[in-house]
């Protein structure tokens, strides 16, 4: 039992290394990255331990993505920033939404539960139910993400539905659904094999 616990807990934490280690990459890349798309790879440790560890570590490792979010928006200082910080301030007023923290971490958490249950029900072929896992979850952050930012902050941002319909359909949506996708089906079935 004991030995089980370390495991997992040295499993977590070279989780969360990959998680901030992929974040500053993302962050230095795309100062200089030349592409409209940028893709944010940050979910796929989250999903992947969702469906290896289970959804408690899952939603425990989504809420180390809202951490590693709201530090992120906090320190670095961007014109989508307020949405994901309540230190940063909402255009046109002087202070921050605390609310920015239900954007920054729900659908994270969520990231870390869904694909496992998508999983559960798609195993008997590992390697597509992983693929579809990822797809959802990564689907399941954009989907949360942008209707949360529309009913909290639409009016600051003048979005309408049809906006928010446009974005979830959108080129960055649909790269990170593909290759959360590619990435879960190559890296789960290999994981499952080392743990049985």
């Amino acid at each position: 039992m004991r030995k089980s616990k370390a495991s997992n807990t040295a499993i977590i934490s070279i989780f969360i290394a990959i998680m901030i280690v992929i974040n500053v990459l993302t962050q230095v890349i795309f100062t200089i990255w030349p592409f409209p798309i940028r893709p944010t790879l940050v979910h796929v440790p989250v999903i992947i331990g969702s469906i290896i560890l289970g959804p408690k570590i899952g939603a425990f490792l989504g809420f180390i993505m809202g951490v590693i979010s709201t530090v992120t928006a906090t320190i670095i200082t961007t014109p989508t920033s307020f949405l994901f910080s309540p230190l940063q301030p909402v255009p046109g007023t002087n202070s921050g939404d605390w609310r920015a923290l239900l954007i920054a971490f729900v659908p994270r958490i969520l990231i870390g539960v869904v694909p496992y249950f998508v999983f559960q029900l798609l195993k008997k072929n590992p390697k597509i139910g992983a693929g579809i896992a990822g797809f959802a979850g990564s689907a399941t952050n954009t989907i949360l993400v942008l209707s949360a930012i529309y009913l909290i902050f639409g009016d600051v941002l003048k979005w309408s539905v049809k906006t928010v319909l446009a974005s979830v359909v959108g080129t960055n949506s649909i790269a990170e659904a593909i290759i959360s996708a590619i990435l879960t089906a190559a890296i789960v079935p290999a994981l499952l094999k080392v743990r049985d």
